[in-house]
């Protein structure tokens, strides 16, 4: 099948861009001061589903052709992925099923809906999402669309990176990335050749980071650790994803519930933003000294979908003026911000 072997190029990221900028204003890029450095975040929390993943969703529905359309699209997704899917096929007029864990934060099981998408529950852990959407689409048809292992989608992703490069005035050193599945990170691989990529996990669920290392997918152990990162808990990455970032980011590195719950008191204290627990893991890692920080770096700020509820413990829960942020005065052209 034609679209199963097309591998997504720095080309194709960059028409994605020029697509997404004619329908969506670019996120805000601010600056910040982390640890003493000045550098900058992206802002994809604020985009229309309260998540990167928009750009993905989009591209890759725009891309059908008319028989694709009219035959709907199934995705599989805890959340964002589905958000931006639902959003892209109901302003194309295309259905969409969304296959979601029956444990995802309900915030985004309600807006899938209310964007008009199909959803179909399965258990997390014990039932293989990729199996259920496959069977879904041998009985009804439709389109797969991964949630990170599709050329379009890591091209439609990327288009965040050649939006801050336009917003900086030159490419960013290095991106620090929140990472479930590896599309958002290849992306920005593909977007920004010469900028360093820092794929971020959860503790126990670095997939990306150990297949980073062993050269060849690891798939999550079956006693895999709890997380609250519940966007960042793919089984495993895929081909595609890995063939992009091998040889091509820096070692992985995970962090703990703690520290991305620092990260989203830290967001709130200083920028005034929600984050969500997987949209905060890039700068947890930051905070934390995990990861370089210079003056060119981009912290990506993936998702804000966070529950309400538990959003309110963890910013009553702790201490919430780690590292207060400065403002500096930054060159460059801050479109969007």
């Amino acid at each position: 099948m034609k679209d199963s072997i097309r591998k997504p190029t720095q080309a194709g990221v960059i028409a994605a861009a020029d697509s997404i900028a004619a329908i969506l204003p670019p996120t805000p890029l601010l600056p910040v001061e982390i640890n003493g450095t000045g550098c900058w975040v992206k802002a994809e929390n604020l985009q229309p589903i309260g998540a990167f993943k928009i750009r993905g969703g989009w591209w890759r529905l725009s891309c059908l052709d008319e028989e694709g359309r009219k035959g709907g699209v199934v995705a599989v997704s805890s959340g964002n992925h589905a958000q931006g899917v639902a959003w892209a096929a109901k302003r194309l007029g295309i259905a969409a099923t969304i296959v979601m864990p029956r444990d995802a934060p309900q915030v985004k099981l309600a807006n899938t809906r209310a964007l008009g998408a199909d959803i179909v529950l399965y258990e997390r852990p014990g039932e293989d999402r990729d199996e259920v959407a496959a069977s879904l689409i041998a009985e009804n048809g439709g389109t797969l669309v991964h949630a990170f292992g599709d050329s379009w989608v890591i091209e439609g992703q990327g288009s965040a990176g050649i939006e801050a490069t336009a917003q900086m005035g030159h490419a960013p050193s290095r991106f620090i990335v929140c990472c479930g599945g590896g599309g958002l990170a290849a992306g920005l691989a593909l977007a920004c050749p010469n900028s360093a990529i820092h794929v971020v996990e959860p503790e126990g669920w670095d997939m990306v980071g150990q297949a980073l290392t062993a050269g060849e997918i690891v798939h999550a152990a079956p006693d895999a650790p709890k997380t609250i990162c519940d966007a960042l808990q793919p089984n495993a990455t895929k081909a595609i994803n890995l063939d992009v970032l091998h040889g091509r980011a820096e070692p992985g590195v995970s962090v703990s519930d703690a520290e991305v719950r620092t990260a989203q008191r830290w967001a709130f204290a200083n920028l005034r933003m929600v984050i969500e627990p997987g949209g905060a893991a890039a700068l947890a890692a930051a905070l934390a000294g995990k990861v370089p920080v210079d003056a060119d770096t981009v912290i990506m700020l993936t998702g804000g979908n966070a529950d309400p509820a538990r959003f309110a413990e963890t910013i009553t829960g702790g201490d919430a003026s780690v590292d207060t942020v400065t403002l500096p005065t930054r060159s460059g052209n801050m479109s969007g911000v």
